[in-house]
């Protein structure tokens, strides 16, 4: 088994579900691992990288579950040979003592 990682993705998105969210960007950060058996079935990371931040900023989620949910099922309907998919995303500065995040693992 193959795994692509990307660490520390890091952009500006519209996110969250309170008023101050709403009205401007914010900075997230996306970890995610995808896991697949075939080499010859080519996973392009670059293109991963590139669909994971147009979808969080074109879609302007309201929670970090549906943005997860989307994404991953986008990235398996696009590369059929991915496994597992392992995301987090996380909202760095929305509170000033703590890191915050939520992660979905899903098997195919």
């Amino acid at each position: 088994m193959y795994e692509i990682l990307i660490q520390n993705l890091e952009f500006e998105s519209v996110i969250g579900i309170l008023d101050f969210e709403r009205e401007k960007e914010q900075k997230v950060r996306v970890d995610c691992s995808i896991k697949y058996e075939n080499k010859d079935n080519f996973i392009d990371y670059a293109q991963v990288v590139k669909d994971i931040k147009s979808i969080m900023i074109e879609e302007k989620f309201a929670l970090l579950e549906d943005a997860l949910d989307i994404m991953i099922e986008f990235l398996k309907e696009k590369f059929s040979s991915i496994k597992e998919i392992k995301m987090t995303i996380y909202k760095p500065e929305i509170l000033a003592d703590c890191l915050v995040s939520v992660t979905k693992l899903k098997k195919f």
